[in-house]
């Protein structure tokens, strides 16, 4: 029995209704059919980001995830069902869309965004095609980027630039390569998305010693995670850029967008907290040069970062859904997720343009903690930090004044993390910080 919320959309408009395209003007009608629902199993902010976007032109949006999603308290969500924390995702998802299928959601395009939705679309893309819309993709090349040692194997097969990198199977690995790494250097799970879940980090960054490598890596397997060593390309995180595509069976590319990183919390090794939207033809140059070579097909991002040592742009990973940032990219002018929606329903849409618009996204309080730790480093002032929040025009991942609902409870959440912090950093001290 699925728990499922309905909250009124009453932005819908009703069938076969005219939809506006964002970027074109808003007296500017584009005629396409609004009728065929859209399911979004995961994510968070990405998640909030669609639902709204999709929602808003009167396309029926349900959502299921777990509490952290708050797209599904939008009021551009006809249907949530929530994932709690008894269920194992993989086996509500496959209750909800194939066991007992619910009649509303018949025929819909189907959408992942996160990576645990990823793995269940790859396993059971058979079954779920033939009763929604679910998006073109080679299981086998989806499966591998959800790991990030295939992700560089094959990058470096395809004639992409890498950072260095080294398959550790056994701490003392690391010490018979004394001669060839060089510090620092980055312990990095195989799989993100448990090992995130398990410590609250991507990473582990070690600048000492290679002893203190070892030890990391005898850590993290000790745990139960595959890892991999992987050189740190030096350098502050505004060297990172991004390519966004759509890749067809038939390899045509059904947009192409580019973005930059102003900063990351924390520093060089967390989630962004200051996105640029700008058009950067290298980095969408490279980024073809990838999905081509490996022949990608569906929804593809991929991450890359400037070496100053060589000039090079170097693979850092390959994300085959909407991202964190995919606010500042739909307000930038690149509805790339209603192109999604119109190809999988079989619908033409305008070919969406290089987005030339600067545009920014910001995360104000991790920005705020980004600041701090590059102030006490030295590498910023606050007139600088202030004078680069200035002069550009930015929106907010969570807030809108449409639908406050999603960003109200993220912030009485967030709060409450904060009150609660410090018992939980009692309790991981032990077990991380060593």
């Amino acid at each position: 029995m699925h728990r499922v919320s309905q909250w009124w959309n009453s932005a819908a408009s009703p069938a076969g209704n005219r939809a506006r395209l964002p970027g074109r003007g808003r007296d500017t009608p584009i005629s396409f059919d609004t009728n065929i629902p859209i399911i979004l199993l995961g994510g968070r902010e990405n998640t909030l980001a669609v639902a709204r976007n999709l929602g808003e032109r009167g396309i029926p949006v349900y959502v299921s995830g777990r509490a952290g999603c708050r797209a599904m308290r939008s009021r551009y969500c006809r249907g949530a069902f929530p994932v709690s924390a008894r269920d194992v995702p993989n086996d509500y998802w496959r209750d909800l869309l194939l066991d007992h299928p619910k009649p509303a959601l018949a025929g819909a395009v189907l959408i992942s965004n996160c990576d645990e939705s990823m793995a269940f679309i790859a396993g059971c893309g058979a079954e779920l095609s033939q009763h929604y819309r679910v998006e073109q993709f080679r299981p086998d090349l989806r499966t591998a980027m959800l790991d990030k040692l295939q992700t560089l194997e094959r990058a470096r097969a395809a004639g992409v630039p890498t950072p260095n990198f080294w398959k550790i199977a056994r701490p003392e690995d690391v010490l018979a390569l004394r001669d060839e790494m060089r510090l620092p250097v980055m312990v990095k799970p195989l799989d993100s998305a448990r090992f995130a879940e398990e410590f609250g980090r991507k990473l582990f960054i070690v600048e000492n010693s290679l002893e203190e490598v070892a030890d990391k890596v005898a850590f993290c397997q000790n745990r139960g995670h595959a890892v991999l060593v992987v050189e740190m390309i030096p350098g502050p995180d505004d060297l990172l850029s991004s390519y966004y595509t759509y890749r067809t069976p038939d390899g045509r590319f059904l947009y192409d967008y580019t973005k930059s990183i102003i900063r990351r919390w924390p520093v060089n090794r967390g989630g962004a907290c200051y996105h640029q939207s700008q058009w950067l033809p290298e980095t969408a140059e490279m980024g073809k040069r990838l999905f081509e070579a490996i022949g990608w097909q569906g929804l593809g991002n991929v991450e890359f970062k400037r070496d100053r040592r060589d000039g090079q742009l170097k693979i850092i990973e390959v994300n085959g859904r909407f991202t964190a940032a995919h606010r500042l990219v739909v307000e930038a002018g690149a509805p790339i997720d209603l192109a999604v929606y119109c190809h999988l329903t079989g619908q033409e849409f305008p070919a969406i343009q290089p987005c030339r618009q600067v545009m920014r996204m910001w995360y104000p309080y991790h920005d705020l903690l980004a600041f701090l730790e590059l102030k006490r480093s030295g590498k910023i002032t606050f007139g600088r930090w202030l004078s680069s929040l200035r002069g550009q025009r930015a929106v907010l991942p969570y807030l809108s004044w449409r639908d406050p609902l999603p960003w109200l409870e993220n912030v009485i959440f967030g709060m409450a993390r904060l009150a609660l912090r410090p018992i939980s950093s009692l309790r991981k001290a032990f077990a991380i910080q060593r």
